[in-house]
């Protein structure tokens, strides 16, 4: 949407299609809100749009407290775009330039800082310390309003550089101070009857964890994601507990600091349309307009919480835009039932991307992957349910007690010759993967689906000749092919047995471990498309 005059016909009708895909701005009250703010709509003439919530800061609005602007879903067109700018925003989004700089993420995208600065503020209006600075406001934010946290300590965890800097850019985008910020958030608790969940230690965030509302856009096929994560749960690293429909997926991650333990609920229902206490959220919850998941994190140093909360809504996709999907899968005479029949299907991500390729070349059922685990994974400090160990990491399976094709895998991951990074070069790392002895082209698409988030994945290309998906033009499902793929698995047009983009350890036609996962889904299609690891 580059029209300003469509832009504010979706501000009129408070269109929740739209949050995150830009922002508005009200010069008279000097704040900035979500396309579906509630609010009175203001005038058109004192209306200014941004691309991104850090452009309108930067021009000096504040985040309006009613509808949470920074709060809002990440647009979809970071996970489709592959040019500079796409990737520089999923590296700013996984934390690479708080810790790193501007330096460190321009020799990531193969550019100079000034390159990188110039085309970020020339299409986003601001650049990649302003997008950062945007980042730890938000996070910031969530540990005030659900820990007690001492102040200096949150700051820094935030990935603020001093205490002053914290103060200062609080005051600004939030209008209050930290003090202020948290003493509202205890206020609407107490009105609300609900307790403090930062109670427990006093300085630490309670037992059960940092509680956020991990929010989607539009209509969420949540049972079925859960069904696709529930028959790769790889023991010791993963589990789901409970029945369908209240089931919660729990995991180990390996993070850049220390490690954690995420845990997500499959949603029971329909939210309802109320202001939740604090967390990452989206008020517009009417219908198919959108929602969240629940979502606990338990991190053991708490600089990793932002980017723990990226590599969970690359996980379970919620940054996807299911009205574009819709639009253009539907148009297809073979998806387009398929498209009505399970609105807000996704492509599930990775929480670890190295860790799903090993899963992917490693083949076979997700026992295969703990045998791997108990070997050469670090175990936890104290058993956690199912949870005993972290996923390891390459380096770690580089010996030669190792069986190839893993090692050559991991040797490669290791040595920076495959690059799985949030914002990596997708078609570099395809290249390189298929080029690995024991990987091959149809591992290295399915890797490239999942591990970096492509949802350009699956046309008549990756998914060979023959059957409804032959039939198509290579473009016909473009950029939004991997929600093709998933939605053909589900109904059954892709059998095992064909050549499909899951097709690990250059095998060919069928999936490893097909057999022994067959029993262990509530559906058969699902479980016969998804027995392997990956």
């Amino acid at each position: 949407m580059r029209d300003d005059d469509a832009r504010y016909q979706a501000v009129s009708s408070r269109d929740a299609r739209f949050d995150g895909e830009f922002f508005f701005a009200v010069v008279t009250t000097g704040i900035y809100c979500r396309p579906s703010c509630p609010a009175v709509t203001p005038k058109r003439v004192n209306v200014r749009f941004f691309v991104s919530a850090a452009a309108a800061q930067a021009a000096g609005f504040r985040a309006c407290r009613r509808c949470r602007p920074d709060a809002v879903p990440g647009s979809a067109a970071w996970n489709v775009r592959a040019d500079l700018v796409g990737r520089a925003m999923r590296f700013i989004g996984d934390g690479v330039v708080d810790r790193e700089g501007v330096g460190g993420l321009a020799r990531r995208l193969g550019y100079s800082a000034r390159q990188v600065q110039r085309q970020l503020t020339a299409e986003l209006g601001a650049g990649p310390v302003a997008l950062a600075r945007a980042r730890r406001a938000h996070t910031a934010r969530v540990l005030l309003q659900t820990t007690d946290l001492p102040v200096t300590e949150l700051a820094f965890a935030a990935g603020f550089a001093s205490i002053r800097q914290f103060n200062d850019t609080m005051r600004e985008i939030y209008a209050g101070t930290p003090s202020e910020l948290r003493a509202a958030a205890a206020g609407r608790r107490g009105r609300a009857g609900a307790p403090s969940q930062g109670a427990g230690g006093g300085s630490r965030p309670a037992p059960g964890g940092i509680a956020l509302r991990l929010a989607y856009r539009g209509p969420y096929a949540a049972a079925e994601i859960f069904d696709f994560l529930q028959v790769r749960a790889v023991p010791g690293v993963e589990e789901v507990r409970g029945s369908r429909g209240t089931r919660t997926y729990r995991r180990t991650l390996r993070l850049t600091y220390g490690s954690g333990i995420a845990e997500v609920d499959e949603p029971t229902g329909p939210r309802t349309r109320k202001r939740p206490p604090a967390g990452l959220v989206c008020l517009a919850a009417r219908g198919a307009d959108g929602g969240w998941l629940e979502c606990r994190l338990r991190l053991t140093d708490l600089r990793d919480l932002s980017t723990a909360v990226q590599r969970m809504r690359r996980l379970f996709d919620l940054d996807a835009d299911p009205y574009a999907v819709a639009e253009r899968l539907g148009a297809d005479p073979v998806l387009g039932p398929l498209v009505a029949e399970r609105p807000g299907l996704r492509s599930p991500g990775a929480a670890d991307p190295e860790e799903l390729a090993v899963r992917i070349v490693l083949g076979g059922p997700p026992e295969r992957a703990a045998e791997l685990v108990r070997a050469y994974g670090k175990p936890l400090d104290a058993v956690d349910g199912g949870l005993t160990h972290l996923f390891p990491a390459p380096g770690e399976l580089t010996g030669d007690e190792v069986a190839e094709p893993v090692r050559t895998l991991c040797t490669a991951l290791a040595d920076g010759t495959v690059v799985l990074d949030a914002g990596a070069d997708r078609y570099a790392a395809e290249r390189a993967l298929a080029a690995l002895p024991g990987v091959g082209a149809k591992a290295a698409a399915y890797i490239r689906m999942r591990a970096l988030g492509d949802p350009d994945v699956g046309d008549a290309g990756d998914l060979g000749e023959g059957g409804p998906a032959g039939e198509r033009a290579a473009g016909a499902w473009r950029p939004w092919g991997a929600y093709a793929v998933h939605h053909l698995w589900r109904a059954g047009l892709l059998p095992v047995g064909e050549l499909s983009v899951a097709e690990p350890s250059g095998c060919a036609g069928t999936l490893p471990g097909s057999a022994e996962g067959a029993g262990k889904g509530r559906e058969t299609v699902p479980v016969a498309v998804g027995a392997s690891v990956g």
